[in-house]
């Protein structure tokens, strides 16, 4: 029997297209939770609570066997391990801390037998979205367990006053708009969906959301389209469009955000990327605010926010990007990359803040007159640095990342390592206080 025989139509469609087979497996699985998110308008919305976890179990266990066959069953014993560590210790600090450590260490110890040297379309996938959910859970029912008066905004918005079932933490596991590639949502977002209760309306029959899943899915559309033609010109490994993670969770109706001023419906509860924002922005802090905006926000609340008790702003920084740079892998070059992140975001916030402290020289770059040339100027700083950061994420290993900046003379590196340098000697030669001074007495 010949090799192409065996090769299914899934496998002979990915080579018709220019595709690996795994990456079409997700991409077709990504656009089967629009026709799915209809039918569960149509025939289960509004409908039995325990009908609607099933109905989300099954259809994610069922892509998720499309894609990784019985490797599916790793988030399955997972979600068994979660359900008994709640049921035994759920509410207390020591449930929080066998969730980071176990459910961490049983993603590093996958992408240590699982990985090569480029990116692989693996069980491991959808399990990263994972271990950040169940973690998120543990924490909430650890905050569902507090005083509301000693929980900060965003716990009160995710804090569970009682452990959830285990179906329920199947429906919020294997909910097919974020099962493999995300968008993370709360155990509480989840639970009033399916409830079919909508904050600031209550009770709704169905949302009004069909427009706005279908606009987020002509931008992904558009977005993959015009990647994969630039594919022909720079070939590049197959990658597939972040845009295509919410929009079923919008059709579906669980990205409700209430309303804006005039009263229309918000659907970006679950927005992973602002476009505009994201091409606009100037800056890296802007960067970071328009991208992959559930897994910041996560980041915040679950882990940054929890280091207070460090007693250092920059200290906790340094941890949080420590925990995303494992939580996505073993190679050296996540590593690097989130170390570029944390010494570009020291120089960005160091000279924001010389520039506030001498107004000479805000008022000349505030003017008319340098607003275009200087946005231009900082949006080409950006283009640049941005990829000389992401280039280590992208390349992995440090054979490849290091041929990449010794060629750059590692350029970015020597601005960004010596500014600590730079910014203490113009702290102590006293030029911005000489100049905040003098303006005090001309006033």
């Amino acid at each position: 029997m010949s090799l192409e025989a065996n090769v299914g139509w899934v496998g002979r469609l990915a080579v018709a297209v220019g595709s690996t087979e795994p990456a079409l497996r997700l991409l077709l699985s990504l656009l089967v939770g629009y026709p799915l998110a209809i039918c569960h308008r149509h025939l289960l919305f509004g409908k039995s609570p325990c009908l609607q976890h099933i109905f989300f179990m099954l259809c994610g266990l069922s892509v998720g066997y499309f894609n990784y066959g019985l490797e599916v069953l790793h988030s399955t014993g997972c979600v068994i391990i979660l359900y008994l560590n709640l049921m035994l210790i759920g509410g207390t600090i020591i449930s929080v801390i066998f969730s980071l450590v176990f459910f961490m260490g049983y993603l590093l110890i996958g992408y240590y037998y699982t990985g090569t040297q480029d990116y692989d379309i693996k069980w491991t996938m959808p399990h990263c979205v994972l271990t950040l959910r169940l973690i998120g859970v543990s924490y909430d029912v650890y905050d569902g367990r507090k005083e509301m008066d000693k929980l900060t905004q965003d716990q009160k918005k995710s804090a569970l006053a009682k452990i959830p079932s285990l179906l329920e933490i199947g429906g919020h596991t294997y909910f097919f708009g974020g099962f493999l590639v995300g968008p993370q949502f709360s155990m509480k977002r989840y639970l009033n969906f399916v409830s079919g209760v909508f904050e600031g309306r209550g009770k709704v029959k169905k949302p009004e959301c069909i427009l706005p899943a279908l606009s987020r899915l002509v931008l992904g559309l558009v977005i993959l389209g015009v990647f994969q033609m630039g594919t022909l010109l720079i070939p590049e490994h197959y990658i597939l469009s972040s845009f295509f993670e919410e929009g079923s969770c919008i059709m579906a109706g669980l990205t409700y955000n209430g309303q804006d001023e005039q009263g229309n419906d918000l659907w970006d509860g679950c927005c992973n990327v602002k476009l505009g924002d994201y091409e606009k922005t100037s800056n890296f802090d802007g960067v970071i605010r328009s991208f992959n905006i559930n897994t910041n926000l996560w980041v915040a609340q679950y882990i940054f926010k929890r280091l207070k008790f460090l007693g250092n702003k920059l200290l906790s920084q340094a941890v949080t990007l420590l925990f995303l740079a494992l939580w996505h892998g073993l190679h050296s070059g996540y590593y690097v990359c989130f170390f570029n992140e944390f010494i570009v975001m020291k120089m960005e916030r160091d000279v924001s803040s010389l520039v506030d402290r001498i107004p000479t020289i805000k008022a000349v770059l505030s003017s008319g007159a340098f607003h275009i040339p200087l946005y231009l100027l900082k949006k080409c700083y950006v283009l640049f640095g941005m990829s000389y950061c992401v280039a280590p994420f992208v390349l992995l290993s440090a054979s490849r990342w290091l041929k990449v900046y010794s060629s750059l003379y590692y350029v970015c590196h020597i601005i960004y390592l010596s500014w600590p340098v730079v910014y203490l000697t113009i702290k102590k030669t006293g030029l911005v206080s000489k100049e905040v001074s003098h303006r005090s007495k001309s006033d």
